[in-house]
């Protein structure tokens, strides 16, 4: 008789197949936790005791997933690497005793199949797998700053060759149902209905003989012979070195255990060796901090106590590249119906084309259906009057940088839309309060800020002025997770969160280059920090003119450490906005477009460059005044936790994830350290440089962010 706590239940059928399946109680999605082990051990007992089960297959009692992954909670628990190489061995043992029954077992996988849940599916003899939407199978583990801990490194490569294997697991890539059937990870892909059916079958089959994954001949001379192997392990450290610097330890472990199992040399051990020893890396338990963040963030509304409003229709003003983009994510993501209105029928027609461009990419790739985008971009509307904004419950303004013209916004959407319609400004800088003045109703004015472009960056600020209603705050976080963002509400003032502590930072990176430092030396030095995009080439995607706007309204409401350089002035007046049109501080002509420096920049700013700093010293100098900023942004309310400011910074503007954020980061740095070093550049550089007060009174007190 089977416990009644267990995750698994068996039901045996009059036909010698058996069907196991894992249900945890009281959880929306299956998660593998640590006394499975145990649960999963007396299940197989019971099995192989019963001469009659002829066959297994192993199926999820849950509506809409197999298994999402393992249950990350259970690695807090790890004292050491050595009860992390523990757990892992626990879970390479149990998965091997599935692999090693005498009957046929059989995953049927109907939605996601991940990390944990894929190493259970991949001990089995038979993988079946719904056609579903909702069917991804993937090792995102590398996310966690980890690899897959049980077995997964080692039956992957078997399955479907070690370059896919690779891709997967050094990307944490996903893959949808026909395109796992093509690579071999599952042998079925077929309609949920008959899904139970199709497994069945399976289970009725002999074991099979497993035969070499199919490769083309590059395929089978790189991963079919020595010399092959070895370059092609060669290529991929060099690679993951190149785009990690150094900052990530996972991907090489990766490699590393996939290399042990191919050439035969013990790579289980070495799997579960290398999985406790990320465990306890601090880079590990950043990324699983962020992960933390992130998923108790899904569970919070806008306003405690207060629920969102339901926004059945949307509308967005303005037909530009962020219009587009927010008008795509309503529509894709949260299944929305759009109404773009543009002053141009051409700037309706070139917001459709953002949709259209990004769809038929997918189409293509086979990650979606052509009926299925038709069915989106019928979700999308647009006109050059405000016909169709009646019943549209939210409005996104996306027009362009101007106080009068946003105003006059906000008139025409009272006018001409609902009583309920919440007006939504998606500024970058103007302070929403000042966008409201005027509005007839002002506790349905929001800023509601995005970052370019719309459709891969996950962050987006919420931000209330201070007469915008619970009601309106609260509807609008709703929204913008809606459409696939993780939403921070930031208090109303100039530059906002992100911004704000963008600034400093920029502006101190084009201090360090008017001190004569090269232009690549400068972006080097933050890449290796760990930035995906360096300042000065940001400069140039952001659009040298948007920074320009920008720094007056900083400087007139936070001060002088808001001014940019002058000498920026001199790029403006050359015509230099980056690469907008393709002229700025990197070249956009020739055969590597926004890769060399323009160093015709250097003569234009009157100066020499020599590289006179290490990088460790400019990437200090820049991210120290972005810290600073960071604390006064908390001590003023701007952000309401550290929380929200680190996975603001990190989703934002891309502050190193392994890093954990601005807070976390100073947390691990000290206190102590952090304020000294600003101390010791305040003297050499200025009052910039000041200790932010709350810092000061920190260090005193011994406190952290995180205590």
């Amino acid at each position: 008789m089977t416990d009644v706590t267990s995750a698994f239940s068996l039901n045996r059928r009059d036909d010698g197949i058996a069907i196991l399946t894992m249900d945890v109680p009281g959880e929306s999605m299956n998660t593998l936790k640590a006394e499975f082990a145990e649960q999963i051990a007396v299940q197989l007992d019971e099995i192989e005791k019963d001469s009659s089960i002829k066959g297994l297959v192993l199926a999820s009692g849950k509506a809409s997933s197999f298994v999402a992954g393992a249950d990350i909670s259970m690695l807090a628990a790890c004292q050491s690497a050595e009860d992390a190489v523990a757990l892992s061995r626990s879970g390479q043992q149990m998965f091997a005793r599935i692999e090693n029954m005498k009957i046929p077992v059989v995953a049927a996988i109907h939605g996601p199949a991940l990390g944990g849940g894929l190493e259970l599916a991949l001990c089995c003899h038979y993988r079946i797998c719904s056609l579903d939407d909702k069917t991804v199978m993937g090792l995102p583990e590398v996310q966690l700053g980890l690899l897959p801990g049980s077995g997964g490194t080692q039956r992957l490569p078997k399955l479907v060759g070690i370059q896919k294997a690779m891709t997967m697991m050094l990307t944490g890539k996903q893959l949808r149902a026909k395109q796992a059937k093509k690579d071999g990870l599952v042998d079925d892909a077929v309609p949920l209905s008959i899904l139970m059916d199709v497994a069945i079958q399976f289970a009725k089959k002999a074991k099979p003989k497993r035969q070499p994954p199919k490769l083309n001949l590059v395929g089978q001379a790189l991963e079919r012979t020595p010399f092959g192997r070895n370059f092609l392990f060669s290529q991929a450290r060099k690679q993951t070195r190149s785009k990690t610097r150094g900052n990530y330890p996972a991907p090489e472990r990766i490699i590393d255990c996939i290399e042990a199992g191919v050439s035969g040399s013990r790579g289980y051990e070495m799997e579960a060796r290398h999985f406790g020893d990320l465990v306890m890396t601090p880079e590990s338990k950043q990324l699983r901090n962020i992960f933390f963040a992130t998923t108790e963030m899904k569970k919070e509304t806008g306003v405690e106590g207060v629920a969102p409003a339901k926004v059945k229709k949307t509308a967005v003003l303005g037909g530009g590249l962020m219009g587009g983009g927010i008008a795509y994510v309503t529509s894709s993501k949260a299944g929305l119906p759009v109404r773009i209105k543009d002053i141009r029928s051409e700037g309706i027609a070139n917001a459709m084309k953002y949709s259209y461009d990004l769809l038929i990419k997918k189409v293509k790739r086979r990650f979606m259906r052509k009926s299925e985008m038709q069915k989106q971009l019928a979700l999308l509307t647009g006109s050059t009057d405000y016909s169709g904004f009646a019943d549209a419950d939210i409005v996104v303004e996306a027009v362009f940088e101007d106080l009068s013209l946003k105003q006059q916004m906000v008139a025409d959407i009272e006018a001409n839309a609902g009583a309920q319609t919440i007006f939504a400004t998606n500024t970058s800088s103007i302070p929403i309060g000042q966008i409201a003045a005027k509005a007839a109703k002002p506790e349905q004015v929001i800023g509601l800020h995005y970052f370019s472009p719309v459709d891969k960056m996950p962050l987006a600020e919420v931000i209330p002025h201070a007469g915008t209603s619970d009601a309106t705050i609260s509807t609008t976080v709703d929204f913008a997770r809606k459409q696939g963002k993780t939403p921070i509400v930031v208090k109303d003032g100039a530059g906002f969160y992100v911004n704000r502590i963008l600034a400093p930072y920029m502006n101190e990176a084009a201090c360090v280059l008017l001190a004569g430092e090269p232009i690549e030396q400068i972006d080097q030095a933050l890449l290796n920090f760990g930035f995906p995009v360096g300042p000065m080439k940001l400069l140039d995607e952001v659009g040298i003119d948007i920074g320009a706007k920008i720094s007056p309204i900083l400087v007139a409401e936070l001060g002088e450490r808001f001014r940019a350089p002058e000498a920026f002035d001199k790029l403006l007046a050359d015509d230099r906005k980056g690469k907008k049109n393709k002229r700025g501080l990197y070249q956009y002509s020739g055969k590597k477009p926004g890769k060399e420096v323009d160093e015709s920049v250097y003569s234009l700013l009157g100066i020499s460059p020599s590289q006179k700093f290490s990088h460790d010293q400019i990437s200090e100098r820049c991210v120290l005044l972005m810290l600073n900023e960071a604390a006064m942004c908390l001590a003023e309310g701007v952000i309401r936790n550290a929380r929200d400011g680190d996975i603001g910074a990190i989703f934002g503007i891309g502050f190193p994830p392994f890093l954990g954020g601005p807070f976390r980061y100073m947390d691990s740095l000290g206190i102590n350290h952090v304020v000294a070093r600003l101390e010791h550049y305040q003297g050499l550089y200025g009052d910039k440089f000041t200790p932010a007060p709350l810092l000061k009174e920190m260090m005193e007190q011994n406190r952290s962010f995180y205590s």
